[in-house]
């Protein structure tokens, strides 16, 4: 399993007009620890992208707990529980402290810059097989 912190703080702009943070402004968070943890792993994604690798959302979810408001500090855990192959799932939990307010996931392919299904890049795949074994 891998995991990764991130710390995000709730601007006014990402409120509605409850004064409570609108549902769309998670996807964004969400993202922000996709990237964190592939930078950890030593994956940035600027080189996925210069080695010609994108990672097209196929499909996202979110399950709203409770309410995040205007000048919260948040943190985002990611985790990717196991070895990408073709896809790559990652799951998400958006915690103010130790409370959670949100969880989610996404699921995303390897593709060329075409747009092809292809395998995940050699480097991913040996930092995920020293992680996963394989």
């Amino acid at each position: 399993m891998l995991q990764s912190r991130a710390l995000v703080t709730v601007r006014y702009a990402e409120t509605d007009m409850m004064g409570i943070v609108y549902h769309g402004s998670y996807l964004p968070w969400f993202e922000i620890g996709r990237t964190t943890l592939l930078k950890e792993i030593g994956l940035p994604y600027r080189q996925l992208e210069a080695d010609g690798f994108r990672l097209p959302v196929l499909e996202v979810s979110a399950k709203y707990l409770r309410p995040a408001v205007y000048d919260d500090a948040l943190t985002i855990v990611t985790t990717m529980r196991e070895k990408p192959l073709l896809r790559i799932r990652l799951e998400y939990e958006v915690k103010r402290g130790d409370e959670l307010l949100a969880t989610g996931q996404s699921l995303h392919a390897f593709v060329d810059l075409k747009g092809k299904p292809v395998r995940p890049p050699p480097g991913l795949v040996a930092k995920m097989n020293a992680v996963f074994g394989g």
